[in-house]
């Protein structure tokens, strides 16, 4: 837009280093005033999707005001750029407002643009979050229905894999970086409370349920007790639901 309307203005904002190469890259750029319509209509339809509640204030940059009654820096928008619109006064032809008014409007437009983005990106993350969730709940009726039917062990085994599974993604949530190769529970766990991530009671909890795990998987010589895997299946299901 500003190379368009105002090319020495534009030339400024380049280094030094860059100015001799000034035509050569401006050729690169695409026209304002034919390429923004299509960049409009898809950022709107983006906006509208993602953040709905911005869409107005996207559009109200763009359109001329319903009812305006004269032309300031306050009021004047895109269209109005589009339109080649200029505003002078007097004799002299002094410039009320002219295409210079449209950039901030322009700047604002894509500020918006790029909060969609980032809830683009968080919606990603819900929906992760939401999967996993379901899948982790699925593993965990598994579990139940293993215990159930008597497999103590299996049932442990599986709640182990879930367990491990949160605590992973509680890591990745929390930016908590795990260096071993094979990480268990404990490691988890106590990455976690080093990154204040959860409180002592929470670290308590999981640190008790990687024991009744290793009841389950890991001591051949001591059978798990039916209330031993009830606390750990039931004790899963609690963490996947308080710790995130």
């Amino acid at each position: 837009m500003q190379k368009e309307t105002h090319p020495e203005d534009f030339k400024k904002v380049y280094k030094p280093e860059f100015k001799e190469k000034f035509d050569e890259i401006s050729k690169l750029l695409p026209r304002f005033s034919s390429s923004y319509q299509g960049w409009y209509s898809e950022a709107q339809a983006v906006i509208k999707q993602l953040i709905p509640d911005r869409l107005q204030d996207f559009v109200r940059h763009y359109e001329i005001p319903k009812g305006r009654k004269d032309i300031s820096w306050t009021n004047y928008t895109i269209e109005d750029y589009l339109q080649g619109l200029r505003v002078t006064r007097g004799y002299n032809k002094e410039v009320v407002v002219d295409s210079r008014a449209a950039i901030p409007r322009f700047e604002q437009q894509i500020a918006i643009l790029r909060a969609a983005d980032k809830r683009f990106e968080s919606s990603l993350f819900d929906i992760r979050q939401l999967v996993q969730a379901n899948v982790l709940d699925s593993e965990i009726d598994i579990a139940r229905v293993l215990r159930k039917n008597g497999f103590l062990r299996a049932a442990g085994a599986v709640v182990g894999v879930v367990i491990e599974k949160h605590l992973a993604q509680v890591c990745i949530n929390h930016s908590v970086r795990i260096t071993k190769k094979n990480p268990a529970i404990s490691d988890f766990n106590d990455a976690l409370k080093a990154a204040d991530a959860m409180d002592a009671a929470q670290w308590r909890s999981v640190q008790y349920l990687g024991d009744l795990r290793n009841i389950c998987c890991h001591n051949k010589g001591k059978e798990p007790t039916d209330q031993q895997t009830d606390d750990l299946i039931e004790g899963a299901e609690k963490l996947i639901k308080t710790l995130f």
